[in-house]
């Protein structure tokens, strides 16, 4: 005990621990073998998280919303504090990511740190995980359909986007990214490289243009603009409305955390992920936010359009322009569902290893081609599909299912970061740790994901009607309350949290070679 006690203190005092930077004795000590190839380094983990967070995709898809929730002054200055804020959320779970570097993530973490009821704690988290996972699938493919079909629509003007047609693109999407999961995971990996680059130029390229090919810009003052076009009277709640924005942008850096046991020295390089993405994004989404404000000719003409966005591109670079940087966003938006899959499908491999998914000795196979779990894939597909279903008939179904996203996966941030900070001195840091600023980090996260879950589980638009209606929370209700039913009727007399496979000499003899 005295020498685990002493690894522990010399951990807080940012002394490295050789054991926990070898990666498959620090997955045995946890209780598994290794099933999963290591094909990741310190770049491609964080390519996975920059690359789901993808300023390019979020800005473009939420900017017309938050340009009638706000306007300028709560685009600009919401990205920055919201930005600070999820950074926060960031580190928190990075220091968790550091002492439990496994796929199974928040809920594998939430049943180690829980003191009592591991399996209740464990089991919730990963359901809201999943929910959320689900969500920015089925939200990525979405924005995508709706860009796509702008690009065509300015193409060939006879093109008319209706709701069915934006489903069936979407599901198009979704399945060719299950498909390059499921045959192409080499090309995959290479594509997640690719994607940082294709996000750092292609932003580039259009903050350029913005910047030089218009011959005028709107005043410095413009950015203190303020606007409430959402229905609602209250100027504050239009205004907090529109700091789901970059809320929605920056979700999925938990995805360095999911990829811990496909990365190399994942107890530094997955935390190392997960913050350097954040910071990264923060910086590069201000830029690309202030450039595209300070384009607009004018504040009612982009509100009155179909697509703001690509209404300041037209009018600042002309249409031929337009459409050839439509095409980088286009490219952004399928780059980040492509990560987004993989990283849903590497929670539902954990969390069906564990036996805590319904046909979970099926969803946590491995394929013996790829090394990679294909039947967790194609379970990410189908629930994405069906929760893209309501765009059929409900033309505000993209901030519903951008809900469901946001929601889900920042509780489940949540609860790691909370159960954590409980703990207190009795948390074993890992090699990557906020030492004594780790309690108020932890609190400022927790508060921030409370105030924003409950926003956006809010009315997102006035008057309130079968059409406009905020589905998320019923989404989320039927996913905890389905859950809830297992839990108790079946569930808790089998499931008490993270499974351990034996001792770690044990495990080690179950690796895969």
């Amino acid at each position: 005990m005295s020498s685990r006690i002493s690894a522990s203190r010399a951990r807080a005092r940012g002394a490295v621990d050789p054991i926990a930077l070898d990666d498959d004795a620090t997955l045995h000590a946890m209780g598994y073998p290794r099933k999963l190839t290591r094909r990741f380094q310190a770049f491609d983990n964080f390519a996975i998280s920059f690359t789901v967070i993808n300023v390019v995709a979020g800005i473009f898809s939420g900017f017309g919303f938050g340009w009638n929730a706000g306007g300028p002054a709560i685009l600009v200055f919401g990205w920055t504090g919201v930005s600070v804020m999820v950074l926060f959320v960031g580190a928190s779970m990075a220091e968790v990511a550091s002492a439990y570097p496994t796929s199974g993530a928040l809920y594998f973490s939430a049943g180690k740190l829980a003191r009592r009821h591991k399996g209740a704690w464990s089991w919730y988290t990963g359901w809201l995980n999943f929910a959320g996972q689900v969500g920015g699938t089925a939200a990525t493919g979405y924005a995508a359909a709706i860009f796509l079909q702008a690009l065509i629509t300015l193409q060939w003007p006879g093109y008319e986007p209706t709701g069915h047609r934006t489903v069936l693109i979407t599901a198009l999407i979704i399945v060719a990214q299950g498909l390059a999961n499921t045959y192409t995971v080499q090309l995959v990996a290479v594509l997640n490289r690719i994607s940082v680059w294709w996000l750092l130029i292609g932003l580039a390229v259009i903050v350029t243009a913005l910047v030089t090919v218009p011959d005028q810009h709107q005043p410095a003052s413009f950015v203190t603009h303020f606007a409430n076009n959402t229905g609602f009277t209250s100027g504050l709640y239009g205004g907090m409305l529109g700091l789901l924005v970059t809320s929605w942008t920056f979700t999925g850096f938990d995805g360095s955390f999911h990829m811990s046991e496909e990365t190399v020295r994942a107890t530094v390089n997955a935390p190392k992920g997960i913050t350097r993405s954040i910071a990264s994004s923060a910086l590069a989404g201000l830029v690309l936010m202030c450039a595209l404000v300070y384009s607009a000719r004018d504040y009612d003409r982009v509100a009155a359009a179909d697509s703001p966005p690509v209404r300041i591109l037209i009018d600042g670079v002309g249409l031929a322009a337009a459409k050839a940087l439509l095409l980088i966003v286009i490219g952004a938006m399928l780059f980040c569902g492509l990560a987004n899959l993989t990283s849903n499908a590497r929670q539902i491999f954990a969390f069906s290893r564990d036996g805590a998914m319904p046909g979970s000795r099926w969803w946590h196979s491995v394929s013996p081609r790829t090394r990679t779990p294909v039947n967790a894939v194609w379970l990410a597909v189908g629930c994405s599909l069906v929760l893209v279903l309501p765009g059929w008939w409900s033309h505000t179904a993209f901030t519903a299912i951008v809900s469901v996203n946001v929601v889900g996966l920042f509780l489940a941030y949540g609860i790691p970061i909370l159960l954590r900070l409980r703990l207190g001195d009795a948390f074993q840091p890992g090699p990557w740790h906020l030492g004594r600023w780790g309690r108020p980090v932890g609190v400022v996260a927790v508060t921030w994901i409370l105030f924003s879950s409950v926003l956006f589980m809010l009315p997102h638009a006035a008057p309130v009607t079968v059409t406009s209606f905020n589905y998320a929370p019923v989404v989320l209700a039927v996913v905890l309350g389905v859950a809830t039913l297992w839990w108790f009727t079946s569930a808790r007399r089998r499931f008490h949290g993270p499974v351990s496979y034996g001792r770690p000499d044990e495990v080690a003899a179950m690796d895969l070679v």
